[in-house]
C-alpha cells in the first residue's frame, strides 16, 4: 500500500498568463501558495483472489477487468501510460470537493504521478514531478489548463513562478520572514460558493481570445504579479487585498463566464463587510471565493455569513508528498 498527499493551491495573481498558448508568445507569471487542504490517493496491488483486475474507489465505485474498461479517463491513461499489467486498487478521497477552483484536477495528477512513480521505486525531483504532469496533463490528457496547478502542488509554497516562450519555467519563493505571511494568511477568508463547474468549459470560452482582443487586459494582469512582488518585499498586508480588488475586477472584464450574479453579489456584501478586495479562484464560473478581510472584522463578517461554508486554511510549504509505503 502505498499513500501520496498532494496539497491544493491558491492562485492570487496571474492567472490566465500561465496558459501555453498565452506564454507561448508573451511569457507569463503568477504568485500562489498552496495550503494544508490535500488530496490523498491510495494505490495497492489487487490481491489474485479478486476476480476483476482494477477497482477504482472516488465519488462512484468502478471495477473492471481490462484497462479500456475504465471509464475514469485519467486513471485509465495513467495504467497505460506506466504500462502496469498486474492488478491495481486506487482509492481517492479529497479534503475539498472538485470543480471548485482549487486546482483539485491538477493536484490529482500530480498526486497520480508521484505514487505511481514510487510503485515503480522511480524517484523524481520537484522539477521532474512538475515536467511529468505537465506533459501528461497537456499532450495525453488534452486538457484545456494552466500550467501554474502542476508546480505549484509539485514545490509547495508561497511562490513566484515564471513561464517562458520555450516551455520552461522558474519558481522562486519569496525570502520574507513567517510572521509576515502568517499575517497575510489570517487576514484572509476562503468560501464556497456552492456552484460547481468545469475549469475547462469556462476556460474554452476566453483562452483563445487572449492573444488579440484580450491582449491588453493579459498585459495589465501580469504587471499586477509584478505590484505584488512589492507589496510582499516590503511587508504590506492591506494593500495586498486593494490590489486583489483591482486585479478582479480586471479579469472578470475578459469574459462574461468568469462570474456571474450570484458570485457578485456575494463580492459586493463581503466588500460591504469591510473586505478590500479579493477574487474568484481558478478559472471562474463558481468554486471558492477568496476575501482579504483584516482579522478583527472576521467576526461581524461570519454574523452576517450564517449559511456560507467557511473553510479555514494555513499555508504551506509541501508539495505532493508519498507519506506512507508499507514496502518501504
Amino acid at each position: 500500500m502505498i499513500i501520496s498527499r498532494t496539497p491544493y493551491r491558491i492562485s492570487f495573481f496571474g492567472g490566465g498568463s500561465d496558459y501555453p498558448s498565452w506564454y507561448r508568445e508573451n511569457e507569463g507569471e503568477v504568485i500562489s501558495t498552496t495550503i494544508d487542504k490535500y488530496l490523498y490517493l491510495s494505490l495497492r496491488d489487487l490481491p489474485l483472489f479478486f476476480k476483476h483486475n482494477y477497482r477504482i474507489v472516488f465519488s462512484k465505485i468502478e471495477i473492471a477487468n481490462s484497462v479500456n474498461e475504465i471509464k475514469f479517463n485519467v486513471i485509465k491513461q495513467i495504467i497505460k501510460k506506466f504500462k502496469i499489467k498486474e492488478g491495481l486498487e486506487i482509492h481517492y478521497d479529497g479534503d475539498l470537493p472538485a470543480r471548485s477552483g482549487m486546482g483539485s484536477s491538477s493536484s490529482f495528477v500530480v498526486g497520480l504521478i508521484n505514487i505511481f512513480n514510487e510503485f515503480l521505486k522511480n524517484k523524481l525531483t520537484k522539477k521532474e514531478l512538475a515536467l511529468e504532469s505537465l506533459i501528461f496533463e497537456h499532450q495525453i490528457l488534452k486538457e484545456l489548463v494552466g500550467s501554474q496547478d502542476q508546480i505549484a502542488a509539485s514545490y509547495g509554497g508561497f511562490n513566484h513562478i515564471k513561464f517562458y516562450k520555450n516551455d520552461k519555467f522558474n519558481v522562486k519563493s519569496f525570502n520574507i520572514e513567517d510572521s509576515y505571511f502568517n499575517k497575510l494568511n489570517n487576514n484572509l477568508i476562503l468560501v464556497y460558493t456552492g456552484i460547481n463547474r468545469t475549469a475547462k468549459y469556462v476556460a474554452s470560452s476566453y483562452v483563445n481570445k487572449l492573444n488579440n482582443i484580450k491582449k491588453k487586459e493579459m498585459f495589465e494582469l501580469i504587471e499586477f504579479v509584478n505590484e505584488a512582488k512589492k507589496i510582499i518585499k516590503n511587508k504590506k498586508t492591506d494593500e495586498f487585498g486593494y490590489l486583489l480588488n483591482e486585479s478582479w475586477k480586471l479579469k472578470k472584464s475578459i469574459s462574461n463566464n468568469i462570474s456571474n450574479d450570484k458570485i457578485n453579489n456575494l463580492y459586493s456584501e463581503g466588500l460591504k463587510q469591510g473586505a478590500l478586495g479579493g477574487k474568484l479562484l481558478g478559472a471562474g464560473g463558481g468554486g471558492f471565493l477568496l476575501f482579504y478581510l483584516p482579522k478583527d472584522k472576521h467576526k461581524n463578517f461570519l454574523k452576517k455569513y450564517k449559511k456560507i461554508i467557511k473553510i479555514n486554511f494555513n499555508f504551506t510549504n509541501q508539495g505532493s508528498s508519498i507519506i506512507y509505503n508499507s514496502n518501504a
